[in-house]
């Protein structure tokens, strides 16, 4: 059984993994670069590319609050679509973030060099080092360090936004559109990777506490206050500075600071970019490690990446991995041309990620079952992938061929390590058996099983007297029509094996019971229910009858679930009629058990539907 992490991360938490993954280069460094090509509009362009994050941030949300589980975008585009894409999903998510965790911690160098002469690389270094030891040591306490940096980080801002207004010269905003209306939408592709931490916390899924609940307030808050905080910054940033001098400078946030606050001010700011880049550090080292654990888990890469620490319940071995890795980055490689094909991976992540959730919605799996529903259904994930191919071809060809390149890299892992051990299900081949291909039974049942259980868990579905009851009763899935006396004749036939008891007086009992006072509840639902003589009996056997029972005045039932219990078990027979009342309640209910594939979807529609526990 594998082991599952431990839940630490609450709406705080990530609201600041988010928040703090998104806040540093794209806000300290990019300001004056996309100055340079969209003029004082470059605010234009950084809403715009919040505008295009919210498809995948709501299809993100879903399939998360649907799949809780450590490898976020990976682990739902494995199960989309199957092991080959789920691979190079795995590989691609785990290094670009990685990449993007080693380039935060070199791109402290521009602001550091104005407070310290330590060496750039040293920093990076012993600071991935420390990275590294506090996820080592678990999520809570790394999550803690990332509030009090983002908090730190949103403070100090406040005071830089707050003191800058009363300086800003509105003539530095004139002409708006000075580089043309083309270049706005340029510059939003140039500066989307800005954005391109929001969705790190996908990786920590496993780890959040109410994830139903969290996870989407958490990213849309993080969206909406980074928007916010990007826009007035630089609105401040313009406003101070001369453009010469802003298109000009690495350090655009700094030298708004000096140019209206001194040195105290520029100091205070260089030191909100440390905290900035950090935080975007820490965030990639949590949420990068957990992509080969999820691989791992799915066998795609060796067994020991999924061990984790019997103490602190953390990933050990993917963590030191991940930081090996970012310190190979750090210390051997030029980081500007990795970023561009990280960011551009990202955007294909992106794509998928709508992708991904239009199969599950139309694959119809039962158990798929997210606390969160992404609105506009297909609309806005139709508009997430033709924006994501729109930011690609922004990318350039020489970009696209480098992110084709590395894409054909994992496709070789999986072919030579991943494809002879994987056999995962996928969504997929569910749709396509249930668009396509209707006769054949292409798609296994391991999916559905483990979206169950993962629904079980995030639930925490109490295994109470009637889930045990529902887990041991017969499942009927009868195709033709049945008069009321065969129905209850082939009940009967069954209950009499079942309890060793007289078939005949079980028979007499459920018709009696029916002319006393028709079971039929509602149109299309019955609940024949009877109490016999006996001690410690309890029985449940519930029926899908797609042509149809005839029950008394004509009325057809195709659905049915018979109690039989002895006096004792009186209390226990009540709780049970409520519970199925409940359950049948559920305006999908009747539409789910006529569609359900087998005996065992039928039986995972009752069990995994919400109602009391007793």
């Amino acid at each position: 059984m594998q082991k599952r992490l431990k839940k630490d991360l609450n709406l705080a938490g990530v609201f600041c993994v988010a928040t703090g993954a998104m806040i540093s280069s794209g806000l300290f460094i990019l300001p004056g670069l996309a100055f340079y090509r969209a003029g004082p509009a470059v605010i234009a362009s950084y809403i715009i590319a919040a505008i295009l994050c919210i498809p995948t941030l709501l299809s993100k949300a879903e399939l998360i609050t649907a799949m809780p589980r450590a490898g976020g975008d990976y682990f739902y585009i494995m199960r989309g679509f199957g092991p080959l894409l789920g691979t190079i999903a795995g590989f691609s998510s785990w290094f670009s973030m990685s990449m993007k965790g080693a380039f935060a911690l070199l791109g402290m160098g521009a602001y550091l060099s104005l407070i310290t002469q330590i060496p750039l690389n040293m920093i990076a270094f012993y600071l991935c080092i420390f990275f590294i030891f506090l996820n080592l040591v678990g999520v809570k306490e790394a999550a803690k360090v990332q509030v009090f940096l983002v908090v730190g980080l949103l403070s100090i801002l406040t005071i830089y936004i707050v003191w800058g207004m009363r300086y800003v010269s509105v003539a530095n905003f004139s002409p708006f559109f000075s580089k043309g209306m083309g270049s706005v939408f340029a510059t939003a592709s140039f500066v989307f990777i800005s954005y391109g931490g929001l969705t790190k916390v996908a990786a920590l899924a496993e780890e959040i506490d109410n994830p139903g609940r969290n996870l989407p307030l958490g990213l849309i808050a993080s969206l909406v206050v980074t928007s916010i905080f990007y826009c007035l910054v630089i609105y401040v940033t313009i406003g101070v500075l001369k453009p010469h001098v802003l298109e000009n400078t690495l350090i655009p946030i700094s030298a708004g600071a000096g140019a209206f606050g001194g040195d105290i001010l520029k100091t205070l700011i260089s030191i909100c970019a440390f905290l900035a880049f950090i935080s975007t550090a820490n965030a990639s080292i949590m949420a990068a490690s957990r992509y080969p654990l999820g691989m791992s888990r799915d066998k795609l890469l060796p067994a020991y990446f999924q061990k984790i620490n019997s103490k602190f319940k953390t990933p050990h071995i993917a963590i030191v991995v991940t930081g090996l890795f970012m310190l190979c980055v750090i210390v051997f490689l030029r980081l500007e041309l990795l970023v561009k094909v990280a960011s551009s991976i990202l955007i294909l992540l992106f794509i998928f990620a709508n992708l991904t959730l239009i199969l599950f919605r139309e694959s119809k799996i039962l158990s798929y079952k997210p606390k969160f529903h992404s609105p506009c259904y297909p609309y806005i994930q139709i508009i997430g992938i033709l924006a994501g191919i729109f930011l690609l071809i922004e990318m350039g060809t020489v970009i696209v061929f480098l992110t084709a390149v590395f894409v054909f890299v994992g496709f070789i892992w999986y072919r030579f390590y991943a494809q002879k051990r994987a056999t995962q299900d996928s969504a997929l081949i569910h749709a396509l058996e249930r668009l396509v291909i209707k006769d054949k039974e292409l798609a296994s049942d391991n999916l559905l099983s483990e979206l169950k259980d993962i629904v079980i868990e995030r639930d925490i579905v109490v295994k109470d007297k009637f889930h045990q009851l529902v887990e041991e009763a017969i499942v009927l899935d009868e195709e033709v029509v049945l008069s009321i006396e065969d129905f209850f004749s082939k009940i009967a036939n069954i209950l009499a094996r079942e309890l060793k008891l007289e078939r005949k007086d079980l028979l007499d009992k459920f018709i009696s019971r029916e002319k006393d006072s028709s079971t039929v509840l509602r149109k299309g639902l019955a609940i024949p229910h009877i109490i016999i003589e006996g001690k410690d009996i309890f029985k449940i056997i519930m029926v899908r009858a797609k042509a149809g029972i005839i029950f008394s005045n004509d009325e057809v039932v195709h659905i049915a679930f018979i109690l039989i219990s002895s006096p004792e078990q009186r209390n226990l027979h009540l709780k049970v009629l409520a519970a199925v009342a409940q359950i049948t309640q559920d305006p999908q209910f009747d539409s789910n058990w006529l569609k359900a594939k087998n005996r065992e979807q039928l039986r995972d529609i009752v069990l995994l539907a919400e109602r009391r526990y007793f």
